[in-house]
Order: C-alpha cells, then sequence, then structure tokens
C-alpha cells in the first residue's frame, strides 16, 4: 500500500505542476476547468493503478525451476505497468510496430538446402565485437523464430537482437520459407505443426558452432512452432532453454477468437490479406499444384488454411492439422526448461485456452500471465520507443539460461 500511495502522489505532483504551466486555468472565469482535469486525472490514476497495473500471475509444474525464474529473473516478480495511455489489449497489439523503435543491425544472410530441394533463408548476427565472448566458436547462440508472416525486420525481433548483443551473444533468425525475399524452389511454404526446416536450421547452428550453448526465443506461430519442435523431440535437442512469446495453444481457440466480428476487422482480414500476398510472390511456382484463384479468394486464415495450407502437408482435413498445430497436445513432452509468456487479454491467444493445468504437469515448463499485453505488445513507458517487458522478460531469462543453466539441469526432481 506504501507503493501505490507513493506512485499516485508522484503521479498527482507531476500531474499538477505540468497543468499549472500548459493548461489555462479559467473555464468560464474560474479555475473550474484545472479542477476537473486533476479531478479526472487523479481518478484515473487510481483507478489505474488499482486495476491494470498488476504482478503477473508465474505458474510452473515445479518448484525448483519457479525458483530459478524467482531468482534469476526479476522481472518475473515485478508490478507489470503498460504504458498508461495505452493499455487495452488491441491498442497494444495494432500500435507497438508503429510506436517502438527499430534498432540497427546489420544481418549476414546465408541460404540452407533443405531435404526436399528448397532453401531456407537465415540471417545471422555474429557480434563479433562482443567483449563478454571474444571467441566465436563458444559464443552463445540464441535462435529467433518471428510470427505468422513475420521476418528479421520486425520490430520485436530486432529488439530482441539488441538485447542480445549487449549480453555478447550471437543471433541467428530463422525465417520462414518464401516470407524474407529469397526465391522459393519448391511448392511448399510453412505451418506451425511441420518442424522440419526447424530441426534442419538448428542441426546446422549445432554443426557450425558446435562448443557454443544456445538458445532459442519464438514469438508467436514461431513460439508454437518450436513448442512443437520440443514436444516431439524431448531431450533430443541441443538447446539448452526455451521462451516463448504470445504463443497461441490451441489453434481452435485461436480462429475463434480471431473470427469474432471487431477481430476479423482489425485482425484475421489483414493478416489473410498479408498470408495471400506471399502466395502471389511465389505463384509460378505454387500455382503447379495448389488451386491459387481460389486460395485468393479466402476472406479469414480458417479459409486460407482449408484451401492452401493443410492440403500441402497432407492433412485430411483443417480440423486434423489444426489439432496437430496447436502445442497443448505436446507440452506433456517437452523436456527442455522453457519459459511462456502470455498476456490474459490477448486476443489471438485467449486467456481460457492458456493451458495452465497442463503446465503444472510438467516441472520443465513455466508460464508468465500478464493481465494486459497484447498480442506481442507489453508497452510500458509514457512512450514505449525503447524496450518494452516482453524484451526484459527476454533478457533476463536468455542470460539466466546461458550463464546459470547448469542449475536447471534435472528439473524433475
Amino acid at each position: 500500500m506504501i507503493s501505490l500511495d507513493l506512485n499516485f502522489n508522484i503521479l498527482t505532483r507531476d500531474l499538477s505542476h505540468y497543468l499549472e504551466n500548459q493548461v489555462k486555468v479559467g473555464l468560464f472565469g474560474s479555475g473550474v476547468g484545472l479542477s476537473l482535469v486533476l479531478g479526472f486525472s487523479a481518478a484515473y490514476t487510481c483507478y489505474y493503478l488499482i486495476s491494470v497495473a498488476k504482478k503477473p500471475q508465474l505458474i510452473s509444474g515445479g518448484k525448483t525451476f519457479c525458483q530459478f525464474l524467482k531468482e534469476q529473473c526479476p522481472v518475473v516478480s515485478e508490478t507489470y505497468y503498460p504504458t498508461f495511455w495505452c493499455w487495452e489489449s488491441r491498442f497494444q497489439t495494432l500500435l507497438r510496430p508503429f510506436v517502438t523503435a527499430k534498432p540497427g543491425v546489420v544481418y549476414r544472410n546465408e541460404l540452407i538446402k533443405a531435404a526436399d530441394g528448397g532453401q531456407i533463408s537465415v540471417d545471422w548476427f555474429d557480434n563479433d565485437d562482443s567483449l563478454s565472448y571474444p571467441d566465436p566458436t563458444t559464443r552463445p547462440t540464441v535462435l529467433l523464430l518471428p510470427g505468422l508472416t513475420g521476418t528479421s525486420r520486425e520490430s520485436y525481433i530486432l529488439h530482441m537482437v539488441q538485447q542480445s548483443r549487449d549480453l555478447g551473444y550471437r543471433c541467428v533468425v530463422f525465417n520462414n520459407r518464401g516470407v524474407s525475399g529469397e526465391t522459393l524452389l519448391t511448392p511448399r511454404t510453412y505451418c506451425a505443426a511441420n518442424t522440419e526446416d526447424l530441426e534442419t536450421v538448428i542441426d546446422h547452428i549445432q554443426k557450425t558452432y558446435e562448443a557454443a550453448p544456445m538458445m532459442a526465443a519464438g514469438v508467436s506461430m514461431g513460439g508454437m512452432m518450436l513448442a512443437n519442435y520440443l514436444g516431439r523431440k524431448g531431450r533430443k535437442t541441443c538447446l539448452k532453454g526455451v521462451i516463448v512469446f504470445s504463443a497461441g495453444w490451441d489453434v481452435f481457440e485461436c480462429t475463434a477468437s480471431l473470427e469474432k466480428p471487431l477481430d476479423r476487422f482489425l485482425f484475421n482480414s489483414y493478416l489473410t490479406s498479408c498470408l495471400q500476398a506471399s502466395v502471389h510472390r511465389h505463384r509460378p511456382v505454387l500455382e503447379k499444384c495448389y488451386d491459387i484463384d481460389h486460395v485468393m479468394k479466402a476472406k479469414t486464415i480458417r479459409e486460407f488454411d482449408e484451401r492452401f495450407t493443410s492440403i500441402m502437408f497432407g492433412y485430411p482435413t483443417n480440423d486434423d492439422y489444426y489439432r496437430d498445430a496447436s502445442p497443448v497436445h505436446k507440452l506433456k513432452s517437452v523436456q527442455v526448461p522453457m519459459l511462456c509468456l502470455n498476456a490474459a487479454d490477448d486476443v489471438f491467444s485467449p486467456s481460457h485456452a492458456i493451458p495452465v493445468e497442463v503446465v503444472k504437469q510438467n516441472p520443465h515448463l513455466a508460464l508468465l500471465i500478464t493481465c494486459h499485453g497484447g498480442h506481442i505488445g507489453f508497452l510500458e513507458g509514457l512512450w514505449p520507443r525503447q524496450s518494452t517487458y516482453m524484451d526484459r522478460v527476454f533478457k533476463q531469462f536468455a542470460k539466466a539460461v546461458i550463464e546459470q543453466g547448469g542449475r536447471l539441469k534435472d528439473l524433475s526432481r
């Protein structure tokens, strides 16, 4: 309560000072205008501090992992203060790409051959100026997986590269086929359920830097793919730890949420058009196997998947694809420390579909649930140009896994 009173007093004092210098007093010849503004501002501040700013909920399947996170990642126990003028989930989701700065990052691109004759584009940030790890053979590697139509140029990816650079680590961004400008050599793109390309990239990185520890971070669909990969591999992976942001745990629930009228208008239609634009870019190779005209008439992500994705990857029905793509069914098999950050107000991944009970049954898993944050939002600060709450969680967890990961070798105890 002391902290709440202190925050309230500081905010009220600063607001009063600002208004005294910027707002003209004298509504109808009196100070009523200032009084109204101050009264409203005080009420809003009180509401914000009581109902909006809250500590996240930390859920883990084991005491060891939970204690590790509290000690090494203090951010998991701190109150999350969303940007006070932009805490609603849709605003957070929509504004982040526009208000957050894009750090300057120079990548080294590499095209990796896939088993089917296709190619996978990965972008390396080697961080050769690293003072903490000057030897590239042992420099820790962070593998980053963007969202549904994202690339290495997304602001959230660039911020994680910046955080990794500060820690002295190397980054590799896994771009899904056909989204980052490379030529599509075979009539195949990507989906959340298929992890063959991801396995190819992980094996390639490991062979390139055998002595370097590696962890991974996935965002939205990238997080779903990463969780599905871990569920299939169990202990047979070189990854020391994984962090997942805003993942959709049950694809049926995610698509149902995005098909509600407002969310369909704000998000679903736009993402569908982005997927169709990618298909259109590679039409010459794709139209040999698929009815592209039919695909281009899809109005929602579900329709796109029914006409394109599920067919491409050989599923009898779209429901079969969605069931296989849902990480919730594979979490019990994860044998690597994995922290998952979700916002309870994320319309892409509704709170009732967050796998709280499943996580409680696996000591290798932990969920961090904030009341607000939207989908890949987590904006904080008066003007959230720089790092977000999500970025701070990433940096602390990456550092903990790389430098203190030995404490997580046996979480089954």
